[in-house]
């Protein structure tokens, strides 16, 4: 730890500082700064004015943990957030910094079973989070008790006021008693929320951080539209079309992180994971591996991926969507660096389809809409990888000890045949286009369209908005016609309709290389 900016700085205990270290925290946030000595050494409310992503949750979740009084009988403190999905990793990222297992920590929303969520409650939890609407459901009925709380956090208060929620925030903070701290955090201060303050917080202490420009630009950002129950199989045709896939894939839940993980390493792929219960030891080992390329893929939580500092990651995936547009930026900022473009690639489902309008509007970015590469794609990238590797043993005179063996076969077969049932010994699973299992609902109609045949790649300097681009300047086909690009290391496929094709045919026929056609047919899938 830095001795200027590291947390012994802030005040905080030893046993809570050997969790931060355990985590791999090293320093804190500007927010984390400023706000933690002010709720630890003073007794007043405190708002807080900062980006969300920015580590808001240890800001207010730390101080908590080291003064609230345990086993009263009652809930002591009460998180407000506006999603079931903040709720969830705000609940579990406080649970992560605990140096005392019996502090419980319970969360609440709508969607899931209120009947589960009581007998929680009636365990007994020390700390709640939860959105507004099922707090006050909980409230109302009686199953839920914030009377004797002696603090009350209002997180992302601005995009409750925005959900229309604050209503139902007033509900709530009558049932709590006047003596209770109240923390509010928001990125920004419109007047309802100023009005709110002043009517329920006592002379509140405001610490605020400078707002910075969220920012991808050397990114390619693309989105593909999957049930939650597809994201594990579109995961792996990205992985398989991919020449040498180098990425990190992110998860909402540790759990989450370890369920991933294992059906990786299952299907084959070399894959670790990494999350908040993981030791530190673990962690540095796991992050060694990473950085030498001995495994290719990192599965992790936006906590555990805090202080990575990977520069040459061919991938970012969300395998799902994050909190908020701060947290999407700074996943998807772990490629593109050092001037090349890496490529973000975030699942949503089909409810997901607005937040992800917000976050393309709050980056001021473009996250374009693509379809999974069919299983027959996949299989001809790894026909050409087999070839390659084949090339190569050749040039590289390393089959010598085979010599004797393939002369006996060839005895009694031709070269052809021979090399065929060698090669479908050898690679029948990996070129078997139904072990790709059928995803559903990500396919757009193709009625009326054609898949085309582009002999540019990678290696020509093309990406799919690349090739978008090209297809459009040269052949004037306008971008929200040109579908399904899939960019490999010396081809590509797209797809447009009828009539455009039969144009791009006709403008590329007579360019290409050795008088061949540069767009081309392609196979059917």
């Amino acid at each position: 730890m830095e001795e200027t900016n590291g947390f012994q700085q802030l005040g905080l205990s030893d046993e809570v500082l050997a969790v931060l270290k355990k985590k791999g925290f090293e320093s804190p946030t500007a927010i984390q700064r400023l706000a933690i000595p002010v709720l630890l050494s003073e007794s007043c409310d405190l708002i807080g004015q900062a980006q969300t992503g920015t580590g808001k949750t240890a800001a207010f979740g730390l101080p908590i943990i080291e003064r609230l009084e345990l086993n009263s009988g009652s809930v002591g403190a009460i998180v407000l957030v506006p999603t079931r999905e903040l709720a969830l990793q705000v609940a579990d990222e406080i649970a992560s910094l605990r140096p005392n297992p019996s502090f419980a920590v319970g969360v609440v929303y709508g969607g899931q079973s209120i009947n589960e969520q009581i007998r929680r409650l009636r365990k007994g939890l020390d700390l709640v989070v939860g959105t507004p609407g099922r707090v006050l459901d909980l409230l109302r009925r009686g199953d839920l008790k914030i009377d004797n709380v002696s603090w009350v956090v209002l997180d992302e208060a601005d995009e409750m006021l925005n959900m229309g929620f604050v209503e139902d925030i007033e509900a709530i903070l009558e049932h709590t008693p006047a003596e209770r701290r109240t923390l509010l955090f928001s990125a920004t201060m419109p007047d309802r929320i100023a009005k709110l303050s002043r009517k329920y917080m006592r002379n509140p202490k405001t610490v605020q951080t400078e707002r910075t420009q969220l920012t991808a630009s050397l990114t390619d950002q693309i989105y593909f539209e999957v049930t939650e129950g597809d994201k594990f199989d579109a995961l792996t045709r990205i992985i398989d079309i991919e020449l040498d896939f180098y990425g990190m894939v992110f998860c909402r839940t540790r759990i989450d992180v370890d369920s991933l993980t294992s059906r990786l390493i299952e299907r084959g792929y070399s894959a670790e994971g990494l999350h908040g219960d993981i030791s530190q030891q673990i962690r540095e080992k796991t992050m060694n591996r990473f950085r030498k390329k001995n495994i290719n893929i990192l599965v992790a939580t936006d906590v555990a991926a805090r202080g990575i500092d990977i520069s040459d990651l061919t991938h970012v995936i969300n395998y799902s969507l994050p909190q908020d547009p701060e947290a999407y930026v700074h996943r998807i900022g772990r490629t593109g660096r050092a001037g090349k473009q890496g490529t973000a690639i975030t699942f949503i489902t089909p409810s997901e389809s607005r937040r992800l309008k917000f976050f393309e509007k709050a980056t001021k970015t473009s996250i374009r809409k693509e379809i999974l590469p069919a299983a027959s794609d996949i299989v001809e990238v790894k026909k050409d990888r087999i070839k390659e590797e084949l090339y190569e043993i050749v040039r590289s005179g390393s089959y010598a000890d085979y010599l004797g063996m393939a002369e006996d076969i060839l005895e009694k077969n031709s070269p052809e045949v021979s090399l065929a049932a060698l090669l479908k010994m050898a690679f029948k699973s990996q070129l078997d286009a139904t072990s790709y299992p059928e995803i559903r609902g990500f396919r757009v109609d193709t009625k009326g369209t054609s898949r085309l045949f582009v002999a540019l790649g990678r290696q020509d300097g093309m990406t799919p908005r690349k090739l978008a681009e090209f297809i459009r300047e040269k052949g004037g086909v306008s971008n929200n016609r040109i579908d399904d690009i899939v960019v490999l290391d010396s081809y590509s496929f797209v797809t447009v309709p009828y009539k455009d094709a039969e144009t791009l045919l006709s403008v590329f026929a007579p360019e290409g290389r050795d008088d061949k056609p540069l767009i081309t047919k392609a196979k059917p899938r």
